[in-house]
């Protein structure tokens, strides 16, 4: 039997039919739709075409894969996007009988389409370069994929563009028998030229990874090349390009607003450091910055892979889930404005389905803390706050300028001091179960339950809608 599994994104006009389809299959006892923070009636449709919809743990396609095939019960699964039209009637058999038969273990889609661009300039010409083997996959980035899941189960899934390619270097690294099965035309939506250049940026990334990992080339040169990439995407300019146009925008804390503690306490906790942050941390008699620094040099040595762990393991705040996708759903851009690490605000932006997050920049080497901080260069402004050089309040005034929004259409939401000076300057603000007294006075409402009690307060607020 086959498990159809579906990673969605807003894609409410095509789903339903996706799901028809894969239903009419004889062999297909389930069909799974993995929903990535939908703010449209994808779910609701998919539902109704006879799915199981689950929601994705983490932002990004690799996770709702990862997640579709633990989900799943059977051991054949098939990959579908949900966007696609005018599928040919055979294409689950075609896919699906190699693995059947035992003529293979993955199964990868070729097709005829309109674009391709990322495949023909990116994809194609560093595998004939990289893995020769593998160069006459025609499709190597489609997403229509079959394997076992017995197979699937003990590979990584990256979680962004690269995660097809780098399943088929992966499954060609175990030596397992690989196919591509030729399903005729079939038609996607296009994407812009914004997204292509970051789908290329990604697919590169992983390429370039996987060479590396299998002795093809020095990974020590891929990692610095990754560590570089990771501190561009920080900046403000590059932060903002995918989100688009906004006529609303609503801003959130991290620690103790979308996740329930503090990140850093966390991390010190998993590295045996609690003695050493207890020393400066809440220390006024060092300034902000100075704090800052001296926390992050705590941390030199540890591992990439900690920090991450970290932030993806941490329970988030009741109701951050909710009411973040209900906010895109009213029309706010919704981000992440913190003192933490953006290694970290990027793991809770994926966790909560945020669009964006802006914070300070730990910097890593061979993936290992150096203890060096970039303080976000977005916290401080011409004619910003008066009282701190860095500022959240600072991030909501360079937010508002390029993304041509009044402040008095910016939400926020924050519980602690460094939260003050955003909490008085947005339009509608919420001090979200305040750690002092200066908090409490400096929202507009105040909230002590879950953060989804901001629904019924912000419909309830003079001018707003949601």
């Amino acid at each position: 039997m086959i498990s159809v599994i579906i990673p969605v994104l807003n894609e409410s006009q095509t789903i339903g039919s996706v799901v028809e389809f894969a239903r009419r299959h004889p062999q297909v006892t389930e069909v799974i739709v993995v929903d990535d923070g939908s703010i449209d009636e994808t779910p609701d449709q998919a539902r109704a075409a006879g799915a199981r919809v689950i929601t994705s743990t983490l932002l990004g396609k690799g996770a709702s894969m990862e997640d579709g095939m633990w989900a799943a019960t059977n051991d054949v699964l098939l990959y579908m996007d949900g966007d696609l039209q005018g599928l040919r009637e055979d294409l689950i058999s075609a896919m699906t009988e190699p693995i059947f038969s035992g003529k293979a273990d993955f199964v990868k889609a070729k097709f005829s389409r309109a674009a391709g661009r990322v495949t023909t300039l990116t994809a194609r010409p560093l595998l004939r370069i990289f893995f020769p083997e593998l160069a006459h996959f025609e499709q190597p980035l489609g997403g229509i994929i079959a394997a076992r899941r017995s197979l699937l189960r003990n590979l990584p899934f990256e979680n962004d563009y690269g995660v097809d390619l780098g399943l088929l270097l992966d499954v060609s690294a175990t030596g397992a028998r690989i196919v591509e099965v030729d399903i005729g035309h079939i038609a996607h939506d296009s994407q812009s030229l914004e997204v292509l250049g970051d789908m290329a940026s990604q697919v590169v990334r992983v390429l370039l990874e996987r060479a590396g990992r299998y002795g093809r080339l020095s990974l020590t040169h891929i990692r610095e090349v990754a560590e570089v990439e990771r501190q561009m995407q920080a900046e403000m300019a590059i932060s903002l390009q995918k989100v688009g146009k906004a006529e609303r925008l609503a801003l959130f804390d991290m620690d103790g607003t979308l996740l329930q503690d503090r990140y850093i306490m966390n991390l010190a906790q998993r590295t045996n450091r609690t003695a050493e942050l207890a020393r400066f941390l809440d220390n006024n008699s060092l300034s902000a910055d100075e704090r800052t620094r001296r926390i992050a040099a705590l941390f030199r040595g540890v591992s990439k892979e900690v920090f991450e762990e970290t932030a993806r393991n941490m329970p988030l705040m009741p109701g951050a889930v909710e009411t973040v996708i209900h906010l895109r759903k009213a029309g706010y851009r919704v981000g992440i404005v913190t003192d933490s690490y953006r290694l970290a605000a990027e793991i809770v932006r994926r966790r909560v389905f945020a669009d964006f997050s802006l914070s300070h920049i730990m910097k890593f080497r061979r993936d290992k803390a150096t203890g060096d901080i970039t303080l976000s260069p977005a916290m401080v402004h011409p004619d910003g706050c008066t009282v701190h050089e860095h500022c959240k309040r600072n991030i909501m005034l360079h937010l508002c300028e390029k993304m041509h929004v009044a402040p008095a259409s910016v939400l926020a939401v924050g519980d602690g001091e460094n939260d003050i000076c955003l909490l008085q300057s947005a339009g509608i603000s919420f001090a979200f179960q305040p750690k002092s007294l200066e908090v409490r006075a400096a929202g507009k409402f105040v909230i002590e339950g879950d953060l989804s009690e901001i629904i019924p307060l912000l419909q309830s607020f003079t001018g707003a809608t949601a």
